[in-house]
């Protein structure tokens, strides 16, 4: 083996190792999921070369700089003011999905109007209109990290694979009996995932347009799902108050998670995949560990239905979006509330942290999305300008653009 050359991950914090091993490039990741402003640099590189052979002594010095730049990163505080940036009249229907590519150079949106548009963000211009579904279009994702394919689920019952520099549809992929609602691309861009009202996910081959399996064994509509950040597990949420873990490389439920007593509404891994949390109608949220399929932690802090959960990028902390129009930050590690975030006037529907984790931003079906300090619950800046309930909400991987969706029809650009 090799060692080629290093690259630096910032969200969450590590090193990519890019080695030759007969003949052939690969990579390997060193998480520092703990680092800290605090830590000691020497400490950890001293534990990193105990552990990992490419790195000898004489690139210690290296690893010492990379980790020292990771450390400044996640030393600097975010305190600016988003302000609006642009107001694209995106549809002649209302939205329902919004997603950024990795870069946050553009985005694309989804819509009744049975249309998917991919947008440049600096400059507000529509670059593609991705045309040919016969229903809403509903579900939508960039492959992300590469950007270069977006996949598009449809009442319809059938999922497009799309170039996104060209807007040429590579495939269609049919096979479900009911309305598709949920879509991923695997990490490596491989496998695309569907989920749908006609309780299976099934599995796409991206290259060759042909389906490799059926997930079966939910007996309610699949509402949510996710692949693990490895690419060789899945989690899929359904109404059927569970939610199943599947090994994709043998399609085989490996856990079924069962404890939720209504529907299920997200699923989430956490980054090193040691956990998945749950969000359900009976206004819980669990936490499960992925290796026993044991729910560890039932976090009660809603007065009615949750309808997102989501990580931060570490997988440290978790957050609830209610229906009760509060959200919550918890701690993965104590399963303590850390805080709780009044203020909106409707119920929230997504919940997200920035990529740095400084930031959680709310959307509300009260047209506003809201910016809040994690730690102490504190709002930090109300979005306002969106004539109907906010439905979707994103940031890009540097954090400084936001996207947010409404029922106006609108998409709405902040930096």
């Amino acid at each position: 083996m090799k060692l080629k050359r290093f690259l630096l991950r910032y969200y969450p914090p590590g090193i990519i190792l890019e080695y030759e091993q007969g003949g052939v490039i690969k990579t390997k990741s060193i998480d520092l999921l703990d680092l800290s402003p605090n830590t000691n640099i020497d400490q950890v590189v001293e534990e990193i070369a105990q552990k990992e052979p490419l790195i000898t002594s004489t690139k210690a010095e290296q690893v010492k700089k990379l980790v020292a730049r990771l450390q400044e990163k996640i030393g600097q505080k975010e305190d600016h003011q988003f302000y609006l940036f642009k107001v694209l009249r995106a549809h002649i229907l209302p939205l329902t999905n919004v997603a950024f590519n990795k870069s946050g150079s553009s985005f694309i949106t989804g819509s009744y109007d049975r249309t998917c548009k991919v947008w440049d963000t600096s400059s507000g211009e529509e670059i593609h209109t991705l045309d040919g579904h016969r229903n809403v279009v509903y579900a939508i994702s960039f492959n992300n990290p590469y950007g270069d394919k977006i996949v598009t689920g449809s009442f319809d019952k059938t999922c497009r694979i799309w170039s996104s520099e060209s807007g040429k549809c590579y495939h269609v992929y049919k096979g479900h009996t009911a309305e598709i609602v949920c879509v991923s691309f695997n990490p490596q861009s491989t496998v695309i995932a569907t989920g749908s009202m006609d309780s299976t996910c099934r599995l796409w081959d991206v290259e060759k347009g042909t389906e490799l399996a059926t997930l079966s064994g939910h007996t309610g509509e699949i509402i949510s799902l996710s692949f693990s950040s490895t690419g060789t597990e899945l989690i899929t949420a359904s109404f059927d108050h569970t939610v199943s873990l599947w090994d994709v490389r043998q399609n085989k439920r490996i856990h079924t998670l069962i404890g939720h007593k209504a529907e299920i509404s997200s699923a989430q891994f956490n980054w090193d995949c040691s956990l998945i949390a749950t969000g359900s109608m009976d206004g819980t949220c669990k936490l499960w560990d992925r290796a026993s399929g044991r729910c560890t932690a039932t976090l009660k802090a809603h007065s009615d239905e949750i309808l997102d959960v989501g990580f931060d990028c570490t997988g440290q902390r978790v957050l609830t979006a209610s229906a009760d129009n509060t959200g919550c930050c918890y701690s993965a590690l104590t399963n303590q509330q850390i805080s709780k975030f009044f203020g909106h006037e409707g119920e929230i529907s997504k919940i997200t942290f920035n990529p740095q984790g400084t930031l959680v931003m709310t959307a509300s079906a009260d047209k506003t999305s809201r910016l809040w300090d994690p730690e102490t619950g504190e709002c930090k800046q109300v979005l306002e300008g969106h004539t109907d309930e906010i439905f979707s909400c994103a940031f890009n991987y540097e954090g400084n653009t936001i996207i947010t969706g409404s029922k106006d029809n609108t998409c709405r650009v902040w930096r």
